[in-house]
């Protein structure tokens, strides 16, 4: 089955005991009083998961800045004047040491993010080597290097590779206002050659660029409905970054990221919801009412592709004082 195919797949290609939701569906969840919404939340979630386990992933960049495209968020983009500087490809080694060192902290998933708009065949060997390598430490591995071409994805899941992240970012209809550089439906493309490689889908959306809720729901619906949904979900919440068109983007309220949260574990019951950017904003109790809407991922370690994160010892203080267990 091709891309084209897979993404374009109909309802009747699916399970028939799959619910396809809808955009009304979505939005009544929102709408629900906020005790309601996290308590069918967490219903969902301990049908499901360990309510007290959370997933802990490392993000590394092995290759910072100069990025061609024009995501309205992103501080990579060679077309913003931002702090970010444009680095070349990390050496193997250096990926490999640091991948270990997350290990030894605690990390079960290794992401390795690249800024292009998809990786030239050469720099491609050269990330799965990155990836055999860290595969070889045992950990889970995981790239994000833009739009893919034919044949790429195979070769990622040859050398091992767990999961491919490329995120929708936001719905097909808001999402001319934050990128022009590419289509909504060349990120779905993506994602079904993902799919088509046998590599698992870790695709999700950022909350806080100027969309409405109308916008975050269909976005879920968009991630929820695709012919299998993503195995990993993550939700950023806008970090604005000086130089870029959203760099004085107000912040989202907290209880509208918190509902996001629940209605995407709702909609996809069986995937690892992250909570993403933005996370090192966000109080200890606010993060522990993420926990509770059904989020059962996060990113752990000190930075994230340009962004900070929480430190370590704080992660940890948080885990020991929620009884929360790494997995």
């Amino acid at each position: 089955m091709s891309a084209c195919s897979t993404a374009a797949a109909t309802p009747q290609s699916l399970s028939e005991s799959r619910h396809l939701w809808t955009v009304e569906e979505i939005l009544a969840l929102y709408d629900l009083p906020l005790m309601d919404l996290i308590w069918k939340a967490q219903t969902v979630h301990r049908k499901h998961f360990d309510a007290n386990a959370i997933q802990r992933s490392t993000l590394l960049s092995v290759k910072t800045g100069g990025c061609s495209e024009d995501c309205g968020y992103c501080s990579q983009s060679a077309r913003y004047q931002t702090e970010t500087e444009r680095e070349r490809l990390m050496p193997v080694d250096e990926v490999v040491a640091a991948a270990q060192a997350a290990k030894a902290k605690g990390a079960s998933r290794f992401c390795m993010g690249a800024a292009w708009r998809g990786p030239k065949d050469g720099d491609l060997d050269h990330v799965l080597e990155m990836v055999r390598g860290v595969k070889a430490l045992g950990m889970q591995t995981c790239v994000t290097l833009g739009m893919l071409k034919d044949g790429q994805a195979s070769k990622l899941k040859e050398a091992g590779l767990d999961y491919y992240n490329h995120n929708l970012d936001t719905d097909k209809e808001f999402y001319g206002q934050v990128i022009k550089s590419h289509t909504h439906d060349d990120r779905i493309d993506t994602l079904g050659q993902v799919r088509d490689a046998g590599i698992n889908v870790c695709s999700g959306g950022i909350i806080g660029m100027g969309e409405s809720r109308k916008n975050r729901a269909a976005l879920i619906v968009q991630l929820a409905n695709l012919p299998k949904a993503p195995e990993s979900v993550p939700i950023n919440n806008l970090v604005p970054i000086p130089g870029t068109p959203m760099a004085d983007n107000p912040r989202l309220d907290p209880f509208e990221f918190v509902r996001t949260i629940a209605a995407a574990r709702i909609a996809m019951p069986t995937s690892w919801v992250r909570l993403s950017a933005g996370r090192q904003e966000m109080s200890d109790e606010l993060q522990a009412l993420c926990f509770l809407a059904g989020a059962n991922s996060m990113f752990y370690g000190e930075r994230l592709l340009t962004t900070g994160n929480p430190d370590v010892d704080r992660d940890d203080q948080l885990f020991a004082r929620l009884g929360l267990t790494a997995v």
